[in-house]
């Protein structure tokens, strides 16, 4: 079993910042993909940003040039620095990691943008 304790969400007016941390009990060398997902109010789960299977970084179209997803496998720590934040990106974000083949998500970090 493998926890995952998000961090780092709040309020922040747009165009302000907010770094999230997901910190791990597994180790990172045994996920093969992990990245960062949201779920607005009315909408279905999306993903955000992740390190894919052959460790390729992807990020949805609507955040790339804004957010940065990185990684520290000596912490087990997933990060996702978010600037220039919109209205749009309010959402609760899950972090997401497939661990030796099992799939776990954190509880979850509110993000709440204001104008």
């Amino acid at each position: 079993q493998v926890q995952l304790v998000e961090s780092g969400g709040g309020l922040v007016q747009a165009g302000g910042s907010l770094r999230l941390s997901c910190a791990s009990s597994g180790s990172f060398s045994n996920s093969n993909f992990m990245g960062w997902y949201r779920r607005s109010p009315g909408k279905q789960r999306e993903a955000v940003a992740y390190f894919d299977s052959r460790n390729v970084t992807k990020y949805r179209e609507s955040v790339k040039g804004r957010f940065t997803i990185s990684r520290d496998y000596a912490k087990n720590t997933l990060s996702l620095q978010m600037n220039s934040l919109k209205i749009e990106d309010t959402a609760v974000y899950y972090c997401n990691l497939l661990y030796l083949g099992e799939d776990y998500w954190g509880q979850g970090t509110q993000v709440t943008v204001s104008s």
